[in-house]
């Protein structure tokens, strides 16, 4: 039996364009340019389809014709804390070194840390891994999402320690036999397609900072 996830990261919002960290409660709608990008994704559309409860990934699965597509609370993007609403440059002008620590601590699976008032490594790759250890055995299935968590899947399926994931980007897993392949990864920065049939043991990974590999 064999599964195929499709990893779904929202299309762009105007406040992807400042590289903020967003705050929990943040809920912009779609720019003009995401809705145009949500509705050309090529996606099965028989597939079973869940949505993080945001209205920016709820926005881009209707666009992308899944008005109905499950709401899932684990998919929601990872809680930043005090890191919320800045750019990179603000915190390393405010904190120095740390948010370094921080960041690589919410990227660590096994971690017990993570930024100030924000989610550990530990607790945000936990309830990923528990929705990813609920999905069928075979079939497709799509989840729409954000940078952060769809990171964390790939960090989890098959140890991929970095990746450019814009607004609109697709990652495409397959699961056989307990064993997880990334097959291909449609980025929508450079409109290139990587295709691979690697499997990778998992291992501890970053989220990198926006500029390095955008979180939000």
């Amino acid at each position: 039996m064999t599964l195929t996830l499709y990893l779904v990261r929202h299309a762009a919002t105007a406040p992807n364009a400042q590289r903020r960290y967003p705050h929990a409660d943040e809920d912009a709608p779609l720019s003009p340019q995401g809705r145009a990008v949500a509705a050309g994704l090529q996606l099965p559309l028989h597939a079973t389809a869940y949505a993080s409860p945001s209205l920016r990934t709820r926005e881009t699965a209707q666009l992308a014709g899944f008005p109905r597509a499950i709401s899932a609370p684990a998919l929601a993007e990872a809680a930043f804390g005090v890191m919320a609403g800045q750019t990179w440059a603000e915190l390393e002008a405010r904190f120095g070194d740390m948010p370094r620590t921080w960041i690589d601590a919410l990227g660590n699976p096994a971690s017990e840390t993570g930024p100030p008032k924000g989610e550990t490594g530990r607790t945000f790759h936990t309830r990923i891994q528990n929705w990813l250890a609920e999905l069928p055995q075979d079939g497709d299935v799509i989840a729409f999402t954000h940078a952060g968590p769809l990171l964390a899947a790939l960090r989890l399926c098959v140890g991929l320690s970095a990746a450019e994931i814009a607004p609109g980007s697709v990652a495409v897993l397959r699961r056989a036999e307990g064993h997880w392949w990334l097959c291909e990864l449609r980025n929508t920065n450079t409109q290139r397609r990587l295709h691979s049939a690697v499997h990778l043991q998992p291992r501890s990974a970053n989220l990198r900072a926006p500029g390095e590999g955008e979180v939000r």
